[in-house]
């Protein structure tokens, strides 16, 4: 059973909540992707494999006490990120902004995946087609799937992520068995060492956008405890597996250069590899983008989007950006995104937990599956904390950007909440998405 809008603007019913595995699933397929190989590739060359153990260990335990917690409250409420944000700190400006930055940034995302897939699919077919040709082709199919909902989400996750963790392991098994695993265990970095600090900081910073946005997927977990088996075990597994065995290729190849070494070593699959791969984290990338302008569209300018529409036209358009090939200057963006981003996450749980401004309001309705009837405008405050934890982590010389401006975020908003400063600037209606017949669940 699938709601035809997927509770773009609504509470998620409990006849929609589904089994955790199948979320867990999705989850994998979020951190298994083929940017935590290359991740995985980049500590090897520059770290011990037992260093690099304790990299992933630390990064996994920051990023999933992240999830947990702000994946929880998304299971409690049933809302996604930019809605529920109304409520947690942020107010209904507040919250069109945070979803305006979901959606650029991960539009952003969807086109260089996209364009990476495009050349993967150009080196398999060589001429057959122009690169900017495959960037559209595949833009485009997986806009369709996104279409769907996240029933065919789950439908792609279910056969991408075996495919790609076969994939992963046909390679691994093709280049290992050259070496000797007992020397790559206890080998030197090839490349110029780093710390487990540092390693720490890389595995953190690689996965938190993901982290910040982990209500979309929780909003239809059962239980708060599902929220927890999926987390550690999609996280855990995804960074470990996957990252792991990009540590060993790294030793073995004496390169960090985990594309090159895929397909020099296995060819054909190795190419197979990164279009599985980018392909089970774009949906997701293009689906909460879809999510995050409907919210912003909704509060800016007063107009429900339909989100099947919204997908589609951020789809053509990240798959036209590809095919321009302007995205490759999206990266500095998308660099001070991954600071502005903690904050977000920060404030949420410093409101819901400590100060409770708005906490009775969602308290009061969740019974009754529906949005609080009214909403702060405006909150000054936390517009003032998340600009001051973002500047902090983006210039700050010392400990790990994203985790220094979320924890900044939490102290300021604590603070801010016993000061009394912590008051919404007008109030607003809540407009909610009626249960028209034709948007009831569906076989």
């Amino acid at each position: 059973m699938a709601h035809a809008d997927d509770f773009a603007l609504s509470r998620v019913a409990p006849p929609a909540r589904r089994h955790w595995f199948g979320i867990a699933v999705q989850r994998f397929g979020q951190v298994s992707a083929l940017s935590q190989f290359l991740l995985g590739a980049t500590l090897g060359f520059s770290m011990t494999f037992g260093n690099a153990v304790l990299a992933f260990l630390f990064g996994s335990i920051i990023l999933e006490v992240i999830m947990c917690v702000v994946g929880i409250v998304g299971q409690r409420e049933g809302l996604n990120t930019a809605l529920l944000a109304r409520w947690t700190g942020f107010g209904e400006i507040g919250a069109s902004l945070v979803g305006l930055a979901i959606g650029i940034s991960l539009i952003g995302w969807f086109g260089i995946q996209s364009a990476i897939s495009a050349e993967s699919l150009d080196a398999l077919m060589p001429g057959a087609l122009p690169a900017w040709a495959w960037c559209l082709i595949f833009g485009l199919i997986v806009t369709a799937i996104v279409a769907v909902g996240f029933g065919g989400m789950q439908w792609l996750a279910n056969i991408t992520v075996p495919l790609f963790l076969a994939l992963v392991g046909w390679s691994i098994i093709s280049e290992l068995s050259r070496h000797s695993i007992g020397d790559l265990l206890t080998s030197p970095p090839p490349g110029p060492a780093i710390t487990v600090g540092q390693g720490t900081a890389i595995v953190a910073g690689g996965l938190i956008v993901g982290a910040i946005i982990t209500a979309d997927m929780t909003r239809f977990n059962r239980s708060a405890s599902d929220v927890v088996k999926q987390t550690v075990v999609g996280v855990t597994l995804g960074e470990f597996v996957i990252g792991l065995a990009g540590v060993l290729l790294a030793h073995a190849a004496g390169t960090g250069n985990i594309v090159a070494i895929v397909t020099s070593s296995v060819g054909l699959i190795g190419l197979l590899i990164v279009l599985t791969g980018t392909l089970k984290i774009n949906d997701w990338n293009l689906y909460s983008s879809s999510l995050g302008l409907v919210n912003f569209v909704s509060t800016a300018f007063r107009r429900d989007l339909h989100r099947v529409t919204t997908t589609i036209v951020l789809g053509v358009i990240g798959s036209v950006l590809a095919a321009a090939g302007i995205l490759g200057h999206f990266t500095d963006f998308l660099i001070v995104l991954g600071v502005a981003f903690p904050p977000i996450a920060g404030i949420m749980i410093a409101e819901y937990f400590i100060v409770k401004q708005w906490r009775a309001d969602l308290d009061e309705t969740r019974s009754l599956g529906t949005l609080p009837a009214t909403a702060p405008r405006l909150v000054p405050a936390t517009l003032v904390v998340w600009a001051i934890s973002a500047a902090v982590g983006y210039f700050a010389t010392w400990g790990i950007p994203s985790i220094t401006s979320l924890l900044l975020s939490v102290v300021l908003y604590v603070i801010a909440g016993k000061l009394g400063l912590i008051r919404g600037v007008g109030i607003t209606n809540t407009r909610t998405v009626e249960a028209l017949p034709e948007s009831q669940p569906v076989h």
